[in-house]
């Protein structure tokens, strides 16, 4: 088993600088002993014009068939079907990455300490592989592969036997790679293709292969138009570890497309599993015979509330019941009382949670919406709730944090819920700071306690996103009343109700942000307090209920500024499938959801004009 790297130099950068960055020194060769043999690296030629480097990897049969002997974690069926017989010994394999990770494992990482500003600097490589084993899709395959990362590919198919022609090709190719890269990159590169081409793997793909193979394909994979497969096939074609790697990808893309890290988006839910299955288990779903369809009711009262968006669990103002009964939940046009709106709800002592809900419901139902957006779904407990709505005929929940939608799947029991059922409610990941063109056409849409998660100067995105780009019929935001705080005695003056509040706004600051958003958009907008009423502050939470007066306009005015509204673009997000058990090889093909757009023309985030009611 054998591969080359090759480069050229000048005087000023010489070409024997590879052996700095490989840390094997050009006039040595050296021998480094693998799991399945002994590795050697040599150098053919080594100058200031031209620099070759060789592995040669030499397999211990013996080796190979102990390790491949049974099933499981002891080794790869594959190797127990074929144990004497094999091609292993030769063909550029996973045994040939992983010698690549264990000789080079410095040179992938870009580490070079006595010479530090090499590993930054891209510089002309040629690799060469003599076999490698394509299983399905021959040289187009690999084309497919290594085009899209900026190699010019050579993929000769090997020929049966050259003595006979007529036989035609074999499955292995000789591959070589030309292009200006990183040293590390193209490490990395072959890293993974290479297991990725041969479809197998000569050892068990335990949880952890998640980890290397996003670490490999840090600044490439997630952008890659094969990634799907890359993905599937890197992790043998494991359903499970699968949809993980590419919930994480897609995590990933949305992370730099707002430059932050990836920990900072995904913080719905707890890390530890003993907090997520107190969670789960107090907020259960179950099933209510007297619904429609075997609709699903959330167990009410104990679960502790947790942010739509973020989803972090809520404590003080925000966990704390309201028993005043009597009070209004919603006023204004078409209110209704607390006993109106959820039975005697006040009465039991309904937590604030459970009222924005009720109220967020009623307002629905005044619509009469049947397709309804729950932007900044969390845990899906208000996706639950529309659920129990016969009118409501499809709901698609959407939230940033793949962690919070694999639990709201769980709480929801999309796994065993029934087809009818199941077929009205969709998950998926997306960040609604960018438009998406799966949002449009929806009768009502709703932002519960989302907006004040944004730091201001990003809310003329959602604002066009929402509004603008999806534009569905109606729209309810909820946010909290600054001016209430005062009545929270746990809650420390000056302190917002929650740790990831970037803002809370009083009733005069709400009512002018939503006024002009209505008046740049073409919607109305009417107001309803949620919760018990203070004659002095108003109530804890504060409602707007947007209509949709007007066509949308060729131009908008956002924030001062003039911006066309036809550019909506697709964000690359990942469906939450609600089958969430692992499948067999013919559904995983059927059911990988996972899209592949480009977000181009997302609005700006610092349209915001002084002296407006959100800056």
């Amino acid at each position: 088993m054998f591969v080359s790297i090759s480069t050229t130099g000048t005087a000023e950068n010489p070409a024997s600088d590879l052996g700095f960055l490989l840390h094997k020194h050009p006039d040595k060769v050296q021998r480094f002993t693998t799991a399945h043999g002994t590795a050697h690296v040599f150098y053919p030629e080594s100058g200031e014009r031209t620099c070759t480097a060789a592995l040669l990897l030499e397999i211990d049969p013996a080796a190979l068939l102990r390790h491949g002997r049974g099933k499981g974690r002891s080794g790869s069926p594959d190797l127990a079907l074929a144990e004497y017989v094999n091609d292993r010994p030769y063909a550029a394999s996973s045994l040939l990455a992983v010698a690549l990770r264990t000789v080079f494992r410095s040179a992938m990482k870009g580490e070079c300490p006595h010479r530090p500003e090499l590993p930054g600097r891209a510089m002309p490589l040629r690799i060469v592989l003599p076999s490698v084993p394509v299983a399905g899709g021959g040289p187009e395959l690999v084309d497919r592969l290594f085009a899209p990362l900026g190699w010019q590919v050579g993929a000769t198919p090997v020929p049966l036997d050259e003595s006979f022609p007529e036989w035609g090709d074999s499955r292995y190719v000789r591959l070589e790679l030309t292009g200006t890269l990183r040293l590390a990159d193209a490490l990395q590169h072959l890293y993974v293709l290479l297991p990725v081409l041969d479809g197998a793997k000569h050892y068990w793909v335990a949880p952890d292969e998640v980890d290397k193979l996003l670490a490999a394909g840090q600044g490439w994979l997630a952008d890659h138009p094969e990634r799907a497969l890359i993905t599937r096939r890197y992790l043998s074609r494991r359903w499970s570890l699968t949809r993980l790697a590419m919930e994480r990808l897609a995590l990933a893309r949305l992370a730099e497309a707002d430059d932050r890290e990836a920990e900072e988006i995904d913080n719905a839910v707890p890390d530890t599993p003993e907090e997520v299955t107190a969670t789960d288990l107090t907020t259960d779903l179950t099933t209510d015979p007297s619904t429609d369809s075997g609709a699903v009711l959330p167990a009410d009262a104990a679960a502790t509330p947790v942010h739509p968006v973020q989803g972090s669990p809520t404590t003080g103002p925000e966990s704390i019941s309201e028993p005043e009964p009597g009070r209004s939940t919603v006023t204004g046009a078409g209110a209704v009382t607390s006993a109106e709106a959820d039975g005697e709800g006040a009465e039991r002592g309904e937590s604030l949670a459970a009222q924005r809900r009720t109220a967020i419901l009623a307002v629905l139902a005044r619509t009469g919406a049947a397709r309804v957006l729950d932007l900044g779904c969390g845990q899906g407990e208000l996706v639950g709730a529309l659920l129990k709505e016969p009118r409501v005929t499809e709901v698609l929940g959407v939230d940033v944090s793949s962690r919070a939608l694999t639990i709201a799947a769980r709480r929801l029991r999309l796994d065993r819920m029934p087809e009818r059922l199941a077929s009205r409610v969709r998950l998926v990941q997306g960040a609604l700071t960018y438009t998406d063109a799966r949002l449009k056409g929806y009768d009502a849409a709703v932002l519960c306690e989302v907006i004040e998660h944004l730091d201001l100067p990003r809310l003329p995105a959602l604002e066009y996103a929402v509004f603008g780009a999806a534009r569905p019929a109606a729209v309810v935001v909820t946010t909290p009343n600054a001016e209430y705080n005062v009545r929270w005695e746990t809650l420390p003056a000056g302190h917002l109700r929650h740790g990831d509040h970037r803002f809370e706004w009083n009733r005069a600051e709400f009512t002018a942000w939503a006024e002009q958003v209505a008046d740049s958009f073409g919607y109305t907008v009417a107001f309803e307090p949620v919760g018990p009423v203070d004659p002095e502050v108003g109530a804890p939470t504060q409602l707007a209920h947007f209509r949709l007066t007007e066509p949308a306009p060729t131009t908008v005015k956002t924030a001062g500024t003039t911006a066309t509204t036809d550019n909506t673009t697709t964000d690359n997000t990942t469906t939450i499938d609600n089958a969430i058990t692992d499948r067999t090889d013919a559904d995983r093909t059927a059911t990988d959801r996972t899209t592949a757009t480009d977000r181009t023309d997302a609005p700006s985030n610092d349209l915001a004009p002084e002296g407006s009611a959100h800056r």
